[in-house]
């Protein structure tokens, strides 16, 4: 089960009781998204771009997603959004976590509209826009599109440390073009080694609230 859970900058996040772990930081879901996956990461990635692909490993509750779509459209970028969810959240759920707040109505009504046949086949939510969420686990997910950006939200090493292993970040990692992003908010050891060793110059950039650091890194 999964409960609605307010977070320190006002914004709610879900607790998953299976796996014992918010989906967002406790310290301010908004903020986490923002700081590690749109200013970190797809600002980064899509500087001087008018397209860029996002492989995305964990959708949760889609906030990644839609403050993506809201700041490509600001800036007229096409986005092309593919999500590997092995545990896809209801549209009732999703429609309950009071994230339309954040983005246009016009993009939080063709995310909710689309979001149950995404699960199934791509969806073109406008001009600039298409979502895909293959309801499959990383491990078992394949495709012959290379990506410009990775956002890894998958929950922490502590609760689901099989997609945290060598062999599973190399494999996200194969997805993406040379000189392509990896982003995530996590940063350990182990982490920063297996990136490394996929073939990635790393750097540690400041935490979101709460977090000290976090790693983003580009393909060589």
């Amino acid at each position: 089960m999964n409960i609605i859970t307010p977070t320190a900058d006002g914004s709610n996040t879900l607790y998953n009781e299976t796996i014992g772990e918010h989906y967002h930081s406790k310290h301010g879901a908004l903020q986490e998204s923002k700081h590690v996956f749109i200013d970190a990461g797809l600002k980064f990635a899509s500087a001087e771009k008018s397209a860029i692909s996002i492989l995305e490993v964990g959708f949760g509750t889609g906030l990644n997603f839609i403050l993506s779509v809201e700041y490509c459209a600001q800036h007229q970028i096409h986005l092309d959004y593919t999500s590997v969810e092995a545990f896809p959240l209801t549209f009732d759920v999703i429609n309950q976590t009071g994230y339309s707040a954040y983005v246009s109505p016009a993009i939080w009504d063709s995310f909710i509209n689309n979001y149950n046949e995404a699960l199934h086949h791509p969806q073109t939510l406008s001009e600039y826009c298409k979502l895909e969420i293959p309801y499959t686990t990383l491990v078992n997910f394949t495709t012959e599109k290379r990506f410009d950006l990775i956002y890894y939200d998958a929950f922490s090493v502590q609760h689901q440390p099989e997609m945290w292993t060598n062999e599973i970040i190399a494999h996200a990692c194969n997805f993406l073009k040379p000189g392509g992003i990896f982003v995530t908010y996590a940063i350990t050891g182990n982490l920063k080694r297996a990136v490394r060793a996929a073939g990635f110059n790393i750097e540690k950039l400041p935490g979101a609230p709460g977090k000290r650091e976090m790693l983003r890194a580009v393909k060589i």
